[in-house]
């Protein structure tokens, strides 16, 4: 009798170790992950509370990981064969902190109401722990992040929020985290992939710009949890996204002292009259209450020999504006479509100065939306037929323009052979959606924007179909 209760404990036993062994964690790859222990959760959190959260030390700082002095390490950060996973510990009273801000610009958790004017300020940063492969980085700022993507997605009960993280937000309160890094970056983004089932626009449309040839952030996928008290809770899958105003003018150009413009408003459609310097938001040298370079771009766009000399006009205006630069991008953005920027929308894009040249650069941001045809009035068509060249001139005037037009018809043509090249980017679709599929689809209620993991299916053959169609479009275009 002894012996038959000890083989099925043994047996037991057995089942339990090879039960637990083989079942995945949700959102977790054991080839590119690394889980956050219980343990160091729990440590994180007593390190964070109020009676001892100056008193830590660094103990997991080095200088390639940690340090200012390191170079940005984009082959480990923005990976593009990996989906890997980065921890958030947040106090109980911090998340709170942070639930009752949002509220409070916002309206209650899951109460619709639709878009309307979103507040003047940005949510509160508060200091967190955050943890990847096995190494922490210490109270980290944090903070949600968008517009009407946060607005949406707050208001429809989805906690799947964007982040902000700023490794040195906090570096006055805490001495020991000054010039705090993430293997180089000062800053990053985690958007939360909002009005995406296939949760690859936002990485798709940066490669087709970066693949043309200009400047734009590194995107990379990530799974993303949070532990606020209870333990890591999974928020799904994110796209990594670089900040503009931290390395990709620091690496992507030769000097970043330059005028950082992130413009947001009327002004930022270039209409005679919008000069706005509120609205010609600065990222760079905001102590500096020079504009003259938007200024003298605004005054030349909208010079009346644009139609009675056409050739100084060019010229006054390629000695302050790279025309080149935001031609190339204006093929890019219409081939891909991409409705929510310029020619639609008055944000979604920075210009910076670029001291080599002297020439406001165009930079494209925000790209979820790309990559279909959009809504409201829906992305621009090819020739720009119906757009009101009086309501956005950066379009408008450049395109009416005869030299411009070809350049423009000629980026077109190098965008469809080479960048955005069908039979290239349904690969990139096929090779991206295989990776990313088991964190897609497991995302969990309440934390995802798929109604079912078929969606996510449905919205990559969506984007095979509308590749098809733009090579279509572009070849009628082009005929």
């Amino acid at each position: 009798m002894k012996d038959n209760i000890k083989i099925e404990m043994n047996f037991l036993i057995l089942f339990g170790v090879l039960f637990f062994s083989v079942i995945p964690l949700v959102g977790c790859s054991t080839d590119v992950e690394t889980p956050l222990v219980e343990e160091e959760a729990e440590e994180a959190g007593e390190e964070s509370s109020d009676a001892n959260d100056t008193d830590f030390e660094a103990t997991d700082w080095t200088t390639a990981t940690h340090s200012k002095d390191a170079d940005p390490n984009f082959e480990e950060v923005f990976d593009d064969t990996a989906v890997k996973r980065l921890d958030i510990v947040i106090t109980e009273a911090r998340w709170e902190s942070m639930l009752d801000n949002m509220s409070s610009l916002y309206g209650t958790f899951g109460v619709g109401g639709g878009p309307g004017d979103f507040p003047d300020e940005d949510p509160i940063f508060v200091p967190a722990a955050v943890f990847y492969e096995g190494q922490e980085w210490y109270r980290v700022g944090v903070r949600f992040k968008g517009n009407s993507s946060l607005q949406r997605s707050w208001q429809d009960g989805i906690l799947k929020l964007s982040f902000k993280l700023d490794f040195d937000e906090f570096e006055d309160t805490y001495p020991q985290i000054d010039n705090q890094r993430f293997y180089g970056f000062k800053k990053l983004s985690l958007k939360n992939n909002f009005n995406d089932r296939s949760m690859l626009r936002e990485k798709v449309a940066a490669d087709v710009f970066r693949n043309a040839g200009l400047a734009v952030s590194h995107t990379a996928f990530y799974t993303v949890y949070v532990d606020h008290g209870d333990g890591p809770q999974y928020f799904g899958l994110y796209t990594m996204v670089e900040e503009v105003d931290d390395t990709v003018i620091e690496t992507q150009f030769s000097d970043d002292n330059g005028n950082l413009y992130k413009p947001d408003g009327d002004a930022a459609a270039f209409t005679i009259g919008s000069y706005d310097e509120d609205e010609y938001v600065k990222k760079t040298n905001e102590d500096e209450a020079d504009f003259s370079d938007v200024e003298n771009l605004l005054a030349i766009l909208h010079d009346d020999i644009r139609t009675t000399d056409a050739p100084t006009w060019r010229a006054n205006l390629e000695a302050v504006f790279d025309t080149e630069v935001f031609l190339k991008y204006l093929a890019v953005n219409t081939v891909i479509q991409n409705w929510d920027t310029y020619g639609r929308m008055t944000h979604n894009y920075f210009m910076y100065n670029n001291p080599d040249t002297d020439l406001l650069t165009w930079i494209p941001w925000d790209n979820n939306e790309a990559l279909q045809l959009g809504k409201r009035e829906g992305a621009l068509p090819l020739d720009f037929s119906g757009l009101n060249s009086a309501e956005w001139p950066l379009i408008g005037h450049l395109y009416q323009d005869a030299v411009y037009r070809a350049l423009y018809d000629a980026y077109v043509r190098e965008t469809i052979d080479g960048a955005f090249n069908t039979n290239a980017i349904q690969a990139a679709y096929t090779s991206y959606s295989a990776l990313i599929a088991p964190y897609a689809t497991s995302e969990v209620e309440g934390y995802t924007f798929l109604n079912s993991s078929s969606d996510f299916q449905v919205a990559v053959s969506e984007l095979n179909v509308h590749a098809s169609a733009r090579a279509a479009a572009v070849a009628s275009y082009l005929d």
